[in-house]
């Protein structure tokens, strides 16, 4: 490309404090004399980051470069593998590239676990003039960060994946959609984007910046929002990889999908993925430790560690240094795990047989003083809040839920103004007791678990009925 040599990538040193001053003197003697910079940076140091405890024990391949190249430098990229992946796949034919990803069992990593490979053989066998790919980085989860870091801190490994996704299912066109609270992430993929833009070429990708709605997280809402209209989800079929962006076939991947991408093309699917990870979950997955824990953030390593580890071994407990009541897995949506249960390998089919779910691995820790009837009331009015309002399920249900949980609580024995009323023929016209209404919260969570007409409705019955089934004591 004529840029030369590579440079050596630069790693950053320890973080650095104000100057030493040294303290003002009363008398006329001679100035006390400064500590010397290399005493200063000895003490300020915390050791090789390499060898440091929370590092050591990762096993870092989607996160490799972040924290230690220069994340706008293209030699710094270069240097340490960068391009060599889409070089790679742009050696080989469509089909064999697909080939390649469905080998190394790459999975969706922003919540559904849908294989990678299956969908982009769809959108490529699928009949279309024009073909996209989206990159999905709306991540909105409560205790998620993991999409922010890799755009700040290494953005070519995106925009590497999203042009071998191209390449893989004839695509010309891509767009990034991302959220409007993460504007230094914005402006460092823009700049990102125009610095890539003759390697990827012709291949060209556009940032969308969303409003901030949860929904839009889900793809087909996404879909809407880039193309100008309302964030409402899509009615399925057809799915988006056969009528998506504009009608056209469209690869929707998340942000840690495409960037774990350019890692198999490079070192081949079979000799990395899938040499790591546990049952059908291959490779490794990016946990997002947050809430109440000594030491938060992010730990990547291979699917299969557990919540016991996660928690006490490498996150030190609770930063109170209380006992822990509950775990949070998957965001706001994600099912309550209870500490007899912190054995339970981090895989998709593990969390699936357990009635929980993944999501984008975010794992947000509370103490024993958290009320478990106030993080399900707080599930159902999220979700109140953040329905787009397509679906009846999602719409009224979750303010139905709202209102029955606080019926819970206040203990009211007294009939529903609603169900009084003399139209409501069908409505019991008597008080229901505590039992009554928890068996209806139950019914409503099922109603909203299959009829919903995505995950927003679907997954808020997870915290809901979690909270009720291991915690029944804080519905009292």
């Amino acid at each position: 490309m004529g840029r030369g040599p590579p440079a050596k990538p630069v790693v950053e040193g320890p973080p650095r404090s104000g100057g030493y001053t040294a303290a003002p003197s009363t008398t006329s003697a001679a100035p006390t004399r400064s500590p010397s910079p290399s005493k200063l940076r000895e003490d300020m140091c915390i050791g090789s980051i390499a060898e440091h405890p929370f590092i050591a024990g990762q096993q870092r391949l989607t996160f490799a470069r972040a924290g230690k190249t220069r994340p706008l430098s293209l030699d710094d990229y270069a240097a340490t593998g960068g391009w060599a992946g889409l070089t790679r796949a742009r050696s080989l034919a469509p089909p064999d590239v697909i080939a390649e990803l469905t080998q190394s069992g790459l999975r969706g990593r922003g919540g559904a676990g849908f294989p990678a490979g299956i969908k982009w053989r769809t959108v490529a066998e699928a009949p279309g003039a024009r073909k996209y790919v989206v990159c999905n980085a709306d991540e909105g989860d409560s205790g998620t960060f993991a999409d922010r870091m890799l755009m700040e801190g290494d953005p070519f490994a995106l925009i590497e994946g999203m042009a071998i996704a191209a390449h893989a299912v004839g695509a010309a066109r891509g767009y990034v959609y991302v959220r409007s609270e993460y504007p230094h992430a914005v402006r460092k993929l823009n700049s990102a984007i125009a610095l890539a833009a003759q390697i990827i070429a012709p291949f060209r990708i556009e940032m969308r910046v969303g409003a901030g709605a949860y929904v839009c997280g889900e793809e087909t809402a996404l879909l809407n929002s880039i193309e100008g209209r309302r964030g409402e989800v899509r009615a399925k079929p057809p799915l988006p990889a056969l009528a998506g962006l504009f009608g056209c076939p469209t690869a929707v991947n998340n942000v840690l999908t495409l960037a774990a991408v350019p890692h198999i093309l490079r070192d081949g699917g079979a000799a990395l993925y899938q040499s790591v990870g546990s049952g059908r979950s291959r490779g490794t997955t990016a946990i997002q430790l947050a809430g109440n824990i000594r030491h938060g953030g992010l730990y990547e390593t291979p699917f299969g560690i557990t919540l016991n580890e996660l928690i006490h071994d490498i996150g030190g407990g609770t930063a109170s240094g209380r006992p822990v009541k509950a775990v949070q897995v998957g965001g706001p949506l994600g099912a309550y795990i209870h500490p007899d249960r912190f054995d339970l390998p981090f895989d998709y089919e593990a969390y699936a047989e357990a009635d929980a779910l993944i999501g984008h691995g975010g794992v947000v820790v509370f103490d024993d003083s958290v009320d478990m009837r106030a993080q399900a009331r707080f599930a159902m009015q999220f979700c109140a809040e953040e329905s787009c309002g397509k679906c009846t399920p999602c719409r009224i249900g979750s303010t139905r839920g709202v209102e029955l949980i606080d019926r819970i609580a206040s203990g009211r024995l007294v009939p529903d103004p609603v169900a009084a009323l003399a139209q409501m023929r069908n409505a019991p016209k008597t008080a229901r007791s505590r039992e009554e209404d928890i068996a209806l919260l139950e019914d409503l969570c099922e109603t909203m678990r299959f009829g919903s007409l995505c995950a927003l409705g679907g997954f808020t019955p997870y915290p809901v009925l979690s909270a009720l089934k291991h915690w029944p004591e804080d519905f009292a």
